[in-house]
């Protein structure tokens, strides 16, 4: 199973693009890495941001970041761990919103057709297409996740895809439709030509599932939020990875976070 954590660092410093390695962001460490290995996960998802693998829309990437991402996966999948690749962007390239007249669906096919064929032989390595598409129309999201996969497979890579709904992508809201149209109605729409693709959706478990606050609604509120999510998977015949989970540290928060798990070990047959 995918059995791990999300490791912060690249992605940070969105403030000051690209921005400085050392001083405004820095990747996580290979013995990071290996001391969660040593804890019995077999994942980790690797944030980082387009703008700095990527400083011109379709244009070669640029070569000290890609040396960056490129150390961090290989010595990782090196030692036996999946690394999910994590564009940290929100759906969005130097805040302009994929699909828009600034940054097509063309360009963030050409950023995936680009990773793809950097990572393609390399099967430890899966793609998550995004994070957290927010403030947007779901059609439009489906459209440039659709046109991201067919990118992907046109390299001829056969690996492990990620796809994240609308309104970032959380569990709770995935039929609720505040955001546009519903993930659950949209999102059946995705086409991978590859045949290897997950759902990717997030949840956190205080009152508005923000994860900033200091406290859980109560020790049950991770199985009660991702049970309509968990039913549409099943429904509709898909599987999902949850891509973030987070609490703060008190009781009822850890117990509140243990449902959760338990909630995705009783439902493998839908949950990776």
């Amino acid at each position: 199973p995918l059995r791990g954590v999300s490791l912060a660092g690249a992605e940070f410093g969105e403030g000051s693009l690209p921005g400085t390695y050392g001083t405004n962001y820095i990747y996580p460490s290979v013995s990071s890495v290996d001391y969660f290995r040593a804890k019995g996960m077999t994942v980790v998802r690797l944030a980082f941001r387009w703008e700095r693998l990527q400083p011109t829309l379709m244009q070669p990437f640029n070569s000290d970041e890609l040396a960056r991402l490129s150390a961090f996966v290989d010595g990782a999948t090196a030692g036996g761990t999946t690394v999910l690749l994590d564009p940290h962007n929100y759906a969005r390239w130097h805040g302009n919103l994929i699909g828009s007249a600034t940054v097509p669906n063309a360009a963030f096919a050409d950023f995936w057709s680009r990773l793809a064929a950097r990572y393609k032989d390399n099967p430890r390595v899966a793609f998550g297409l995004m994070n957290e598409p927010h403030d947007m129309p779901t059609e439009q999201w489906l459209a440039a996740a659709n046109a991201a996969l067919a990118a992907i497979r046109g390299t001829g890579a056969g690996n492990l895809v990620t796809v994240p709904g609308n309104a970032w992508t959380g569990a709770h809201s995935w039929a609720q439709n505040w955001y546009g149209t519903p993930n659950a109605t949209v999102m059946k729409g995705i086409v991978d030509p590859g045949s290897n693709m997950l759902f990717e959706a997030h949840q956190y478990l205080d009152a508005d599932s923000s994860g900033t606050s200091a406290s859980c609604v109560s020790a049950t509120i991770g199985s009660e939020r991702l049970q309509g999510f968990t039913t549409w998977l099943r429904s509709n015949g898909y599987r999902a990875v949850l891509g973030e989970l987070g609490a703060a540290n008190n009781a009822t928060c850890n117990q509140a976070v243990a449902d959760a798990l338990a909630h995705l070990e009783a439902n493998r047959d839908v949950w990776s």
